[in-house]
């Protein structure tokens, strides 16, 4: 059976698993960098260190199959990944051999690149991963209402997220539940969507 629950600091290493089974457009990413654990460094693990209690997961009773994660603050999230996240990870990082890692590593090396003044109205972010056998049910749906009410309570007015251009099935998941597409910069590759949480 499926259930959605707040993530256990036991669900670290099926978390970093996930989030490297679908971090290729939603696809498989094993293989693409030089090393698998380079990925979830830039997009899962920092979240799950500093705000742990923004993330929730997909268990199936043995292991964990899908997760949303975030932070309700952008512009504190950016600070603390510079000041103690790159120092933190500085020295488990080998040699960039490929185009693909090199352009991930760069992504981890500028945390500013998360800050755009269209999105100051939406201080929160997210991202929510599904392996394909949990996806269509509603759960992604769920983990998105308590991840919203979550931040709802904390007072958080809005949230926003980044996705593929060309991933429509994710925008029309999103756009189902209520985000709105947000026009950021001249970037060609990358969609925003935003919502507001609280009044």
């Amino acid at each position: 059976m499926l259930t959605v629950r707040p993530y256990l600091p036991a669900d670290r290493t099926d978390v970093l698993d996930v989030c490297v089974r679908t971090g290729n457009g939603g696809a498989d990413a094993t293989g693409i960098y030089d090393e698998d654990r380079l990925l979830p460094m830039v997009y899962a693990d920092p979240y799950l260190q500093r705000e742990p209690e923004l993330a929730f997961v997909v268990d199936n009773g043995d292991r964990v199959l899908g997760y949303i994660l975030g932070t309700a603050d952008t512009a504190g999230f950016v600070d603390w990944y510079g000041r103690v996240w790159i120092p933190q990870c500085q020295t488990a990082i080998g040699d960039a051999t490929t185009v693909s890692t090199r352009n991930l590593l760069a992504a981890h090396h500028d945390p500013d690149r998360m800050m755009h003044p269209e999105l100051s109205g939406y201080p929160a972010h997210l991202h929510i991963d599904l392996l394909p056998q949990t996806q269509g049910n509603g759960l992604g749906r769920t983990l998105m209402e308590v991840f919203l009410e979550a931040l709802r309570a904390g007072g958080v007015p809005a949230v926003h997220l980044a996705m593929s251009a060309d991933n429509e099935r994710a925008g029309h998941f999103y756009r189902r539940l209520g985000f709105t597409e947000i026009s950021v910069g001249s970037d060609t590759e990358t969609t925003f969507y935003g919502r507001q949480i609280t009044a």
